[in-house]
């Protein structure tokens, strides 16, 4: 039996960087980002600096477009079961449309659709157990019931330099934005029941880092076995420190960096980081 594991794009997973094998291989199905005139495709072809500095210009308008069941459907090809995971449903119609996709297929009964409630480093954790699970040569109905045992083991805390195009898109409150703003804070954020949620009001840069590192720790007091992915906006050296952080205080076994792609760069902003563990 052969699967196929397909995370929409906000995993920033593309294909080159999930290790295929004769059994698992993987597909990757896109969002878009349109600012302005311009249409960014989020394939891992976007010029991500200049979408920043096009999503700067004034009274530029930006929104997001979530893949069709029709762009899932021509990604599920090649495979005798399917694994589809999705950004949080709460934050994009990716999930409905993998959904919809199922539903159309010719074997519904053979696809597994996954909301992994997160975004970023956590989708590709969940990707890498699925492998897993499919390897232990469990039944497609265990490697479901696995796949959502284990989502509740997966955090992620992120830092915002900016909330601009969170709080534009409806994906966070304006509550949020606006303690950022009038109290100059920078707020830990984690992802919360699919939600985006302030876990800890801090002053500075460096004050958010210790403190995002020392929740890794009181979210997952044994790293033995588990892996830690860092993703980043135009941010590698603020990425790779961290990773020095987490690396010399925890015995994760392997810590990932990774760039986020169009749709992550187009909420977390320039100077945004996020930390997916489990």
């Amino acid at each position: 039996m052969k699967y196929k594991i397909i995370c929409d794009s906000s995993a920033n997973l593309l294909k080159g960087n999930f290790p295929e094998d004769d059994i698992v291989s993987f597909g990757n199905v896109p969002l878009t980002l349109f600012v302005g005139d311009k249409a960014y495709r989020d394939d891992g072809t976007a010029n991500i600096p200049e979408m920043m500095e096009d999503i700067k210009k004034p009274g530029i308008k930006a929104t997001s477009s979530c893949p069709s069941p029709n762009d899932y459907l021509t990604e599920m090809m090649g495979a005798d079961y399917y694994i589809l995971i999705t950004i949080s449903s709460k934050l994009s119609g990716s999930y409905n449309s993998a959904c919809l996709a199922k539903e159309n297929c010719e074997h519904p009964e053979n696809v597994f659709v996954l909301d992994s409630l997160l975004t970023a480093g956590a989708m590709e954790l969940m990707a890498l157990e699925a492998k897993r699970l499919i390897h232990q040569g469990l039944s497609f109905g265990e490697i479901e019931k696995g796949l959502l045992s284990y989502r509740k083991k997966v955090d992620l805390l992120f830092v915002l330099d900016k909330f601009d195009n969170l709080i534009k898109m409806g994906r966070v409150s304006k509550l949020v934005g606006f303690i950022a703003e009038k109290f100059r804070i920078k707020p830990l954020c984690c992802g919360e029941e699919g939600e985006i949620k302030i876990k800890e009001k801090v002053r500075t840069i460096q004050g958010v880092l210790k403190r995002l590192v020392i929740n890794i720790g009181n979210l997952c007091p044994i790293q033995k076995g588990k892996i830690c992915i860092i993703s980043h906006t135009l941010a590698k050296e603020c990425a790779e420190s961290l990773k020095k952080e987490i690396t010399s205080k925890y015995n994760f076994d392997k810590v990932t960096i990774r760039e986020n792609n169009a749709l992550c760069s187009f909420y977390a902003m320039d100077g945004g980081l996020i930390a997916c563990f489990g």
